[in-house]
């Protein structure tokens, strides 16, 4: 995906959300577009040293 079609991607998202989330595919259906994200494995402060799942 280019960086524009991201970028157009991420104005439609939630502020912050690509933060914690990884835009991974984009499929347009018609006039529905589906937005698939996977979880960054990012650990909230404090918890940093721990194993998160």
């Amino acid at each position: 995906m280019s960086q524009a079609a991201e970028t157009l991607i991420s104005l439609l998202l939630p502020e912050g959300i690509l933060d914690y989330f990884e835009l991974t595919k984009v499929d347009k259906e018609g006039k529905m577009l589906n937005i698939y994200l996977q979880e960054k494995n990012i650990a909230p402060d404090g918890h940093q040293h721990q194993d998160l799942e």
